[in-house]
């Protein structure tokens, strides 16, 4: 079974998919065999970063069933052998709309990739398919920039995710299940209390859902003026989320990279032996070593359709 990684940002322009697309290769460079699955559906753009202008499938064409397997729209990276990608949708009704059915369906396969890592592109924002599609890892990742708006939209992304995470705990006829879906919150501390109240065991299961909540944080365009407050931010998804934010990896600003971008080549090709391309090296050390460790899975299901979760 293959190791999921998820990779989100509270917004977009962070240069998340820079991250994957370098990522992936540094990884698939130490004998893995590695997956990158564009999710931000409607802005799907990895596929560019790799000079593949008009992949011949993506995965608009197993949403669509003209594909019975999503590793019949896995593309090999140039001469990469140990490198796939599963190019994202375009902006089409059936993708803006993803039906709840189609949406379990595309996770199940996800997690049924032959591969020994699957690094998922996921999209900006606080969508539910954002959130389920970053639930559905064994290992969270998250991308920001020093810019003050990315690091608060990072805080409701992840605070929104935590939750999402407990009411997926519940099945979608649990009376626990039940009383929640007509409930807003604005905190993890608002769903265990609420959860308390309904069901002693309840709360078991939801801290039991939370017990391997925690992402993990990589900093992008870092310069030596740089300031961002990553002790407040931790201090704020302790106090309303519960779980820590540990920093894997600092990208430094670099043109280096928006020279690569130009070229469609991840820049530890174009620049191996820039700023960035050294930082890049270090990070996909830091999450091999992460991934080598022992761990318990627990994938959850989602539940039905519940409404909407407020920042």
């Amino acid at each position: 079974m293959a190791t999921i990684l998820s990779v989100a940002s509270g917004k977009g322009g962070v240069g998340k998919s820079m991250v994957v697309s370098n990522l992936g290769l540094l990884l698939s460079r130490k004998g893995k065999k590695v997956i990158l699955v564009d999710l931000d559906i409607g802005g799907a753009n990895l596929h560019i970063l790799f000079g593949m202008f008009h992949p011949h499938s993506t995965l608009t064409d197993f949403l669509t069933n003209r594909t019975k397997t999503l590793e019949e729209a896995a593309h090999p990276i140039n001469t990469i052998s140990h490198l796939k990608l599963i190019p994202g949708t375009g902006e089409t009704l059936i993708t803006s709309n993803l039906q709840h059915a189609k949406k379990k369906r595309l996770i199940r396969h996800l997690q049924k990739l032959d591969a020994d890592i699957v690094l998922v592109d996921v999209g900006a924002g606080t969508s539910y398919h954002t959130l389920d599609f970053f639930l559905l890892a064994d290992y969270y990742l998250s991308v920001a920039t020093p810019d003050p708006t990315s690091v608060l939209d990072l805080y409701r992304f992840i605070k929104l995710a935590a939750i999402r995470k407990v009411l997926t705990a519940f099945l979608a006829r649990d009376p626990v299940s039940e009383t929640l879906l007509n409930q807003d919150f604005h905190s993890v501390s608002d769903v265990l209390e609420s959860v308390g109240r309904t069901s002693e065991s309840g709360m078991a299961v939801a801290q039991e859902a939370l017990k391997d909540f925690k992402p993990a944080l990589i900093l992008n365009r870092m310069t030596p003026k740089a300031r961002i407050n990553t002790l407040q931010l931790q201090q704020l998804l302790k106090q309303y989320v519960g779980t820590t934010l540990a920093v894997v990896g600092n990208i430094p600003e670099d043109t280096q990279v928006h020279d690569s971008i130009l070229k469609y080549l991840p820049v530890v090709d174009f620049a191996p032996k820039s700023p960035s391309a050294q930082a890049f090296h270090q990070l996909s050390e830091n999450i091999f070593s992460l991934i080598s460790q022992p761990r318990e899975r627990n994938r959850e299901e989602m539940i039905e359709e519940p409404r909407k979760l407020r920042a």
